[in-house]
């Protein structure tokens, strides 16, 4: 894309960030926080993540303006620091993450329309299969015709979704009790939440979903107008949305009880507006949940196209990935994305419980690349590398790297072995492209290091396979 008139503004790139990080989750987040922890646990939880993403935004800003001659985000800096297998399997992964979400989207879209419309029941009904499906196709030929366009509708899809959350906000605000809110700070009167501690790590575990999509500006990095907005984006995206996901959490935990909350059918957020106005507020919700998650899939379709194309154009994917149509769209790499998403979507019909694991397996999958990418970013500090003429700057950078990737690291640990194991089931068969693309270029698959890497990676496979047979793992 060399003209600038192509290329995204500001404006486009903050909408990028906030559109892929508000889907459905922050619709489900009183409930979905209530289920897992009391009030004190809550803010705990908030406070920590707050400062472990706000590192994480940090790191794709610093990487952003340090390194402004890698394009592709978590998938550059993974493969920058750590090799081409390492490169591989984060955009790998952080594509199979993108497009299973794109998966629970959709259901989730088409269970929230089944609120007006009986027919689509639970989002996984034959009426509401078809609708996914002509819908998926409508968005992939949208996104056919240009990123600049599709970007515009969603900049507008972002403000529109922006508009019911803040009514939720000022709404709660007004009706926010502090009897109700203080009543059982420490969730003692439910003792099925466990302690304190691991209060906190439950919920802590639900914050991670309701952040994913914070890298979506450094993805498009190549596409930007001008290099350093893309720092700037992440960062701004990163604020709005957490002020948004704290602020209906904690107002929420004042308007119903812990326990009232953790019963709520979700989304959530509607029944508590319910609560204060009536009717009108859950309608109201549900129309903000239907065209937030518009906004989402179109983010999300442009994401995974995006992050196959970056890792083809360097010869880390299969060279077919590599074509763009007229309106220089990565077409094959779009091809592709919804391909696997339309076939998803028949299996969705025959199996619902399996596909909510799926959701929780395509998040820990998004764990990895953030890992590379904190780990890149402390890597540099740590080699002095472009601070030579920076030592202050090397100092906090160092210090903001470390924390992101023990963070990092914590979300690895908290997502548990399972996922891991069931990850390295999804993670294995990718090495089929790499090695497609490796012999394009006429280059050996596996250095020594990496055959060690791929090596563990297919035990772990292997361990997923042999559990999930013998049923000691269950999606």
């Amino acid at each position: 894309m060399s003209d600038s008139s192509g290329k995204l503004k500001l404006g486009a790139l903050v909408a990028l960030v906030v559109g892929s990080m508000i889907g459905g989750g922050i619709f489900s987040l009183p409930q979905n926080m209530a289920a897992s922890a009391g009030v004190g646990a809550v803010l705990i939880g908030w406070a920590i993540t707050a400062v472990g993403m706000l590192t994480l935004a940090f790191v794709f800003q610093t990487l952003a303006n340090r390194k402004p001659d890698l394009d592709g985000g978590v998938y550059a800096y993974a493969k920058a620091g750590f090799g081409d297998y390492m490169g591989f399997s984060s955009a790998w992964g952080y594509w199979i993450s993108a497009w299973l979400g794109n998966v629970g989207y959709f259901v989730l879209l088409f269970s929230t329309l089944g609120y007006f419309f009986p027919i689509f029941g639970e989002g996984n009904t034959p009426a509401a299969i078809i609708g996914a499906s002509i819908l998926l196709w409508a968005v992939h030929f949208l996104v056919l015709r240009g990123i600049k366009e599709a970007a515009f509708i969603n900049l507008v899809t972002t403000v529109a979704k922006i508009v019911p959350l803040v009514l939720f906000t000022l709404i709660c605000l007004f009706a926010f009790k502090l009897d109700v809110f203080t009543a059982d700070i420490w969730g003692l009167g439910t003792p099925e939440l466990g302690s304190v501690m691991n209060q906190v790590r439950n919920m802590m575990l639900v914050t991670v979903w309701v952040f994913i999509g914070i890298e979506g500006a450094s993805i498009f990095s190549s596409r930007a107008e001008k290099r350093a907005d893309v720092g700037k984006a992440t960062v701004i995206g990163f604020v709005t949305v957490l002020l948004f996901l704290v602020l209906v959490n904690v107002l929420s935990l004042g308007i119903m009880t812990q326990p009232e909350l953790a019963k709520l059918q979700n989304p959530s957020m509607a029944a508590v507006l319910e609560h204060v106005v009536g009717h009108w507020g859950a309608v109201l919700i549900s129309v903000g949940l239907i065209i937030s998650l518009l906004g989402a899939l179109l983010s999300w379709v442009l994401l995974c196209a995006e992050i196959m194309f970056a890792a083809a154009k360097d010869h880390t994917m299969p060279e077919f990935l590599r074509r763009e149509n007229a309106n220089q769209v990565p077409a094959n790499a779009l091809w592709l994305t919804n391909a696997m998403v339309q076939i998803f979507l028949v299996i969705t019909l025959f199996s619902s419980s399996t596909y909510l694991s799926l959701i929780y397996l395509a998040t820990s999958m998004i764990l990895v690349p953030y890992l590379w990418s904190a780990a890149y970013a402390f890597l540099l500090a740590l080699r002095n590398e472009t601070y030579e003429q920076a030592l202050a700057e090397r100092k906090k950078d160092l210090f903001i790297g470390a924390i992101a990737l023990l963070y990092a690291i914590w979300l690895l640990y908290a997502g548990g072995v399972k996922y891991l194991l069931l990850s390295a089931l999804l993670y294995a068969p990718g090495a089929i492209l790499f090695a497609k693309a490796k012999r394009e270029v006429g280059q050996p698959v596996f250095t020594n290091v990496e055959k060690l890497i791929f090596a563990a990676v297919v035990v772990g496979a292997l361990v997923a396979a042999y559990g999930l047979y013998d049923g000691f793992l269950t999606l």
